[in-house]
């Protein structure tokens, strides 16, 4: 955690990844995020990986350091708490995040008719409105069939929910600029921000799409051969596998000095006249390049690897499963500061991250856990919108409200 923009009041309505992980995001750097979520829980509450008593680690993961309160927003009364959370007083509230359909309770004009300098982004799954999640979208964008063996014939997915991420993160940037222009000169706005538009937009800036249209070429399937230069996969004597890319001429040295090739590579650049020390060159020769090095990496442990390649500087990593990077990489472990142990309600002891960069301003604050559903029910209703005891009890008794949740 940091308090980089401390004085922040997001309230959240969401489900699943894009919209969470924003106000996540947001939270870790100091905002004040409440996610509003149904009686009950919302789509996502009980969401895999779950713990052996049902609790999702995927929903608590997503909502580290946020407040939660549960209300029923189908009930006037409860839809009226909603959006006085919503619309509150201040500089620094009247954020409103959400990736739910942006109407009815959720329509933009009916909270800026409360507050005239409303800020609300509404995540969708495509620009017209219509359904699409992060799965659908990939296939789309063209990844699933570049992914996967040379001259597999099918698409291969990953399970990284990539666009959600891009598309959190890329909601955080438009919130904090929104947040700047209201600032500057009072005026609010809704945000629309389409999933595969975070796609489309990155096929765009990374080339793919003028690949087709000023070269008419269509992208192979490479396997773990990295297009258009050198990277390449490679078994290791112990039964583990490590990546090995040699992008540019300061890497491609270190991986002949790490290996001791440097003589039979430039045999190779001599035979088939190429200068090595160019990418392009590198990628052209790649299955001769893969040959020479093939035996060298076979003949040696992962440890044997590691001390060669990390004494020369050379660009490579270890393949690992998840439970490997827990156990055996100090980059995910305390010994990294973004990480610390916390004690998650309803899941148990665990490392967590805060936030992934470094604020030289504003040191980092202890990583707060995520609530249980409905934690912070009735601090908000007393402190945030002002109601007494008997109020909240009898919103209680009425089912508009209920917290906190055990499950």
């Amino acid at each position: 955690m940091t308090e980089i923009i401390k004085g922040l009041r997001v309230v959240e309505a969401s489900a699943f990844i894009a919209a969470p992980y924003a106000g996540l995001t947001l939270a870790q750097m100091g905002a004040d995020v409440i996610r509003i979520d149904p009686v009950g829980g919302g789509l996502d509450h009980k969401r895999w990986p779950i713990t052996k008593d049902g609790n999702s680690i995927y929903w608590a993961g997503l909502n580290k350091g946020k407040r939660s309160i549960m209300l029923n927003a189908r009930d006037p009364e409860g839809r009226e708490l909603a959006h006085a959370l919503m619309t509150r007083e201040g500089p620094g509230a009247g954020i409103v995040l959400t990736n739910l359909p942006a109407r009815g309770w959720l329509a933009y004009d009916t909270l800026k008719a409360r507050r005239d300098d409303l800020i609300m982004l509404g995540i969708t799954g495509n620009r017209d409105g219509s359904v699409a999640l992060d799965y659908t979208v990939n296939a789309a964008a063209g990844f699933p069939l570049v992914t996967g063996p040379a001259g597999h014939a099918g698409p291969v997915n990953h399970v990284m929910p990539v666009w959600d991420v891009v598309a959190g993160l890329s909601a955080v940037t438009a919130i904090l600029a929104a947040e700047r222009m209201r600032r500057d000169t009072g005026t609010g706005q809704f945000i629309a921000h389409a999933l595969s538009d975070a796609a489309f937009s990155t096929l765009s800036h990374l080339g793919y799409v003028a690949e087709v249209q000023v070269n008419g070429d269509d992208r192979p399937a490479t396997g773990n051969q990295v297009y258009g230069t050198y990277g390449c996969d490679f078994a290791t004597s112990d039964g583990r596998r490590v990546m090995i890319t040699a992008f540019t001429t300061r890497h491609w040295h270190a991986l002949l000095e790490a290996t001791g090739l440097a003589e039979r590579m430039a045999k190779v650049a001599e035979l088939f006249e190429l200068d090595l020390d160019r990418e392009e060159a590198r990628w052209e020769a790649r299955d001769t390049i893969t040959a020479l090095l093939k035996p060298w990496f076979a003949a040696r442990t992962l440890d044997q690897i590691r001390d060669a390649m990390t004494t020369v500087g050379a660009c490579w990593g270890p393949y690992q499963s998840f439970a490997q990077a827990v156990r055996e990489d100090p980059r995910l472990s305390t010994e990294n500061p973004m990480f610390e142990e916390i004690d998650q309600p309803g899941i148990g002891r665990h490392i967590a991250a805060g936030p992934m960069v470094d604020f030289g301003a504003a040191p980092r604050t202890p990583v707060r856990p995520a609530p249980r559903l409905g934690a912070d029910t009735d601090a908000i209703l007393a402190d945030d919108l002002g109601l007494d005891s008997g109020q909240i009890g009898r919103l209680h008794d009425a089912g508009i409200v209920a917290g906190p949740s055990k499950g």
